[in-house]
């Protein structure tokens, strides 16, 4: 279900709404970056929020945190307006922003403890919060070096580390895993799953795989407004290939095979993979994403041709992405 307009937007689980965005709206002069945007998220929901480059994404998370004077709309953080209580809405918000922290002439620890200490944190519980979120993020090899001598990859970790320093019950995180190499987004993906009990979480994100690795939910904005709001799993099934059948059958037989598939009536096409050790892979097109694999392996086995490897598609998210992404036409 896609929210739109100035309604109060609901939460995927119905319960209170710990981020609520109604009716956002931006123009940068002439140009509508974000267009009326509305969505709720819950205490242990993880939104994943995905578009194309100039959808609109970091835009509105700039305006959800304040960063951002909207045209239009307000955004509520546990109970506070950004725009009326900013001070109040702030407290209980970590953001991670695009690109690397400020202040590159700071010391990773330096710049760590002065986020503290703007947050009210101070004495032996600065001390102990820095500590422990250096040690969860495994900054302590970079603790006392200056921000803009680090890597791009310990920049970012730098960043979420000052995210989550004062244990906000709100983060919002503007490509978290941009610059890590693969062990380190899986630390920071286990770091946000575990995190995801006690807080609203939203990734804005163009990496899909993040999507299946961490998010209850994702929300598509293309062109500044939504185009989806659905679980992972809901927006696989809009997948032409959500539920094929690929099968791999030996190529004297396989022309065969696909005619024969193709005159199923629950069958909308099947496409022919490429020549691989004297077999070649069927995927085998359900219509309406119906439940095929029986029909697929009843349908050879009944003409005694022999087949292996098949397995079900549990759709293509990237696909359902350029469809619901691209230019209007």
């Amino acid at each position: 279900m896609v929210e739109q307009g100035s309604a109060a937007p609901a939460t995927q689980s119905g319960g209170e709404a710990m981020i609520s965005l109604r009716g956002l709206t931006k123009h940068f002069g002439a140009i509508v970056a974000v267009d009326d945007v509305s969505f709720a998220v819950g205490r242990g929901e993880v939104l994943g929020f995905l578009g194309p480059n100039g959808a609109g994404k970091s835009t509105t998370m700039k305006m959800a945190t304040g960063f951002l004077a909207p045209t239009a709309g307000t955004a509520t953080i546990c109970g506070f307006e950004i725009q009326d209580r900013p001070i109040d809405a702030k407290r209980h918000v970590g953001y991670l922003p695009e690109g690397a922290p400020a202040y590159p002439d700071m010391t990773a620890g330096g710049f760590l403890d002065f986020c503290a200490s703007v947050r009210g944190i101070s004495g032996g519980e600065k001390k102990r919060r820095i500590a422990a979120i250096v040690d969860r993020i495994e900054l302590g090899e970079v603790l006392h070096q200056p921000i803009e001598t680090l890597s791009k990859g310990f920049k970012r970790r730098v960043g979420l580390a000052q995210a989550l320093v004062h244990d906000p019950d709100v983060l919002i995180l503007d490509e978290p895993t941009d610059g890590l190499d693969p062990n380190q987004k899986h630390e920071v993906r286990a770091l946000i799953q575990e995190l995801s009990a006690s807080k609203a979480i939203i990734i804005s994100t163009h990496i899909l795989e993040e999507v299946h690795a961490v998010c209850s939910r994702a929300i598509v904005i293309a062109r500044g407004r939504i185009v989806a709001d659905d679980t992972p799993h809901g927006l696989e099934a809009r997948s032409r290939h959500y539920n094929a059948v690929a099968v791999t059958i030996p190529t004297p037989m396989h022309d065969a095979a696909r005619t024969e598939l193709l005159r199923h009536p629950k069958v909308a096409a099947v496409e022919v993979g490429p020549l691989v050790n004297g077999a070649v892979t069927l995927l085998v097109i359900p219509k309406n994403g119906v439940d095929i694999v029986g029909d697929v392996g009843g349908t050879l086995r009944a003409r005694q041709w022999p087949f292996d490897q098949i397995r079900v598609e549990q759709g293509r998210l990237d696909d359902v992405f350029r469809i619901l992404t691209l230019p209007q036409v």
